[in-house]
């Protein structure tokens, strides 16, 4: 398989997955009245509408910020695509693709519900994470690839 083919692969796995996950919680259960619902002695399933960015970072009220939010994942989105065809490695499309698929699955949100639903809130005594969704867990994991992927001895073409 190719690198584009395997970061396409995974751009549509996460967006997919993302999406289901969120519309099967929002509509298929009853945890928006009922939540919070313990699966672990260190995780709850939890509604939290995202008005921000990573971390509940710049909020955003209004109806542009919201739209500005979105035009910025579309065209991160595009231009890591765009990247992920010139990937000379399966990693670093894989990475690239994992981004993608989440910028487009918490775009989707933000565009239909004006905030992205994150739902997963891992804790362990008085700590406590940030709640986040299958979206925001593959844009970190592909931030880590493409360090990876920067640490690893660069071939030279030709020499």
């Amino acid at each position: 398989m190719t690198p584009f083919r395997a970061g396409l692969l995974a751009a549509l796995a996460t967006l997919l997955l993302d999406q289901a996950t969120k519309l099967g919680l929002y509509f298929g259960t009853d945890l928006v009245m009922t939540g919070p619902w313990r699966v672990a002695p260190f995780a709850d399933l939890v509604v939290v509408w995202n008005r921000g960015i990573s971390y509940g970072l710049f909020q955003q009220e209004g109806g542009i910020g919201r739209w500005l939010l979105v035009a910025l994942s579309l065209a991160a989105s595009v231009g890591l695509s765009v990247w992920m065809t010139r990937a000379a490695t399966r990693l670093l499309a894989v990475a690239l693709g994992l981004i993608v698929g989440g910028a487009l699955g918490n775009a989707i949100d933000r565009a239909a519900y004006g905030a992205v639903f994150d739902f997963v809130h891992l804790h362990a005594g008085t700590w406590s994470w940030y709640v986040f969704n299958v979206a925001d867990a593959a844009i970190v994991a592909g931030v880590v690839g493409l360090i990876l992927d920067s640490l690893r001895p660069a071939t030279r073409v030709g020499a």
